[in-house]
Parts: C-alpha cells; structure tokens; sequence
C-alpha cells in the first residue's frame, strides 16, 4: 500500500505534492509497521451527538458531528478519541466512514505537526480495530494550497503514537 502511495504522489495528477517536489521524491516517510499499534476500541455511538464547525488550515470551517468515542488500550497506555462524520449534508444514509483526526506527542517532531488522519470503517458492533499504521498526513502537509480539518482539542493524545507517515520533507537535487 505504501509503494503505490508513493507512486500515486510521483506520477497522478491528483497528488497533492507540488511538481517542484516530484522531481526529486522517492517516497514518503513511515515510522516502521507495528501490530502494536494496531489497537481494538471500544465504541461508544454519539446518535445525538454534537454538530460543530473544525476549525481548517485555511480558516474556512468544516461541520463535522460527533458519531462516536473510541476507547482502547495502547503500548503508550490506555486512550481515547472521538471519530467524527461530516455534518454538512444532513443524514443522509450515514456515513460510509469515521474521520478521526488526532495529534499526539509525536506532532510537530517526528510526524506532522497539525496532527495526522484515520478513516475508519462505520463499526457494526461495539468494537472496531483502529490500525495507527495507517494515519496519514492531511494534504497541507505538503503544499499550503490545501484546506485541512485540524484536529479538535479533545483529540490531543497525551501519548506518542510511532506508527504511520511520519513527517513530509521535501528532497532536494
């Protein structure tokens, strides 16, 4: 998965790397993958939960609700963050994912420093396996062109979580 990314950011006219940072890519970096950080929460549903506009990089707000809280034990110690759907078209049939944006004391080290990104499977039962190997950085990681939810506050871990993309630098010649 990680090589077609990096073949996705180097050739797709989608990538959101600015073609001065194609030049020279030869991938992104990853903290080393870990079943570890491949973790079993417990789910809490929201049905009520609270409708609120994410703050973004940009400053244009994004409604999100609140759909659920994710309770789980880490190597780091036990934790907890909210997943969110977007709120901007009603109901609808319900969401297909959770976004589930979080920093963590790895943010702004050796990962990004606006926190990182989950997309998870709607859960069918109370519990659902949340894969840290697979957070991503928002686009505005690597170019400003991008408008990113930032991560709310309640969703700061008090942990550092090694799993997933690690911080963009650009290469040079």
């Amino acid at each position: 998965m990680r090589k077609q990314k990096d073949e996705a950011f180097t050739y797709e006219a989608w990538s959101p790397l600015p073609p001065e940072d194609r030049v020279h890519f030869s991938g992104l970096s990853y903290f080393p993958p870990s079943e570890r950080w491949r973790v079993v929460a417990k789910v809490t549903r929201l049905d009520d939960g609270q409708v609120f506009d994410m703050a973004t990089s940009t400053g244009e707000p994004r409604r999100q609700r609140r759909a659920a809280r994710l309770d789980f034990s880490t190597p780091e110690g036990p934790a907890s963050l909210f997943a969110y759907e977007d709120a901007s078209h009603g109901h609808g049939h319900g969401p297909q994912s959770l976004f589930v944006p979080f920093r963590d004391k790895t943010s702004g080290r050796e990962s990004y420093g606006a926190g990182r990104y989950l997309d998870l499977d709607v859960p069918h039962g109370d519990e659902l396996v949340v894969d840290f190997n697979l957070a991503y950085n928002p686009y505005c990681a690597y170019s400003e062109s991008y408008s990113c939810p930032l991560p709310p506050s309640e969703n700061w871990l008090e942990i550092p979580v090694p799993a997933g993309e690690r911080q963009f630098k650009p290469e040079s010649a």
